[in-house]
C-alpha cells in the first residue's frame, strides 16, 4: 500500500492598502449615532466631553463601553476619578453637545443645563434622554484612544422624547417610529 502524504495548504495573505485616515473618518461620518455628554467628577475633579463613541457590552451585569481619546483634556479625569455619567442627549440639546466638544473651558461647561449627582457622585444632566451612572472596571489602549467599559449602577430616563443623533457632520432628531 502506498502512503498518502498530507500537506495543509495555506492561502497567501492578500496585499492590504492601509486604509488612510481622512477616508477612515470620511466613512464614520456615515455611521449615525447618539450624541452623549460623559461627565465625571471625584479626587481628580469635575470634567466632561462630548462622545458619540458609546455602545452597549452586556445586561449582566449592565456595561458599556466609551471611547476616550488619550490626549483629551478629560482623559487624567476620568482615570483619576474611576467614575463617569453618559449623559444621552434628547433632541434640542445641541448647544449642550456643542458646550462640551472642547471650545469651552472646562469650568465652564457645567455653566448650562441642570446637574446633580449620580450615585457615583458624576454629574447625571436633568432631562437627558437617558443617563447611565457607571464605574470603570477595566479599559483598554487601543491606537490613540482607551476604550472604557463601565459597568451601570444607576439609570435615569426622561420619557420618550425625540433623541439627538450626529450623522453626516451634523445634528439630527430621531423620533419614535410610526405606530
Amino acid at each position: 500500500m502506498g502512503s498518502c502524504l498530507h500537506k495543509d495548504i495555506v492561502p497567501a495573505e492578500p496585499e492590504l492598502a492601509p486604509v488612510g485616515r481622512q477616508e477612515y473618518r470620511d466613512a464614520m461620518a456615515r455611521l449615525g449615532a447618539a450624541v452623549n455628554v460623559v461627565t465625571t467628577d471625584g479626587p481628580g475633579g469635575r470634567h466632561g466631553f462630548t462622545a458619540s463613541a458609546v455602545c452597549s457590552v452586556t445586561d449582566d451585569p449592565p456595561t458599556l463601553l466609551v471611547c476616550l481619546n488619550r490626549g483629551s483634556s478629560a482623559s487624567a479625569t476620568i482615570h483619576a476619578n474611576g467614575v463617569l455619567c453618559v449623559n444621552t442627549l434628547a433632541a434640542g440639546q445641541q448647544e449642550l453637545s456643542d458646550r462640551f466638544g472642547g471650545k469651552v473651558p472646562p469650568a465652564e461647561r457645567f455653566h448650562a443645563g441642570e446637574w446633580r449627582p449620580g450615585i457615583t457622585g458624576a454629574p447625571v444632566l436633568v432631562g437627558a434622554l437617558a443617563s447611565f451612572d457607571c464605574r470603570i472596571t477595566r479599559f483598554v489602549e487601543v491606537g490613540t484612544h482607551d476604550v472604557l467599559f463601565c459597568e451601570v449602577v444607576g439609570l435615569d430616563e426622561a420619557g420618550t422624547r425625540e433623541g439627538l443623533m450626529y450623522f453626516l457632520r451634523g445634528y439630527h432628531a430621531l423620533g419614535k417610529p410610526p405606530e
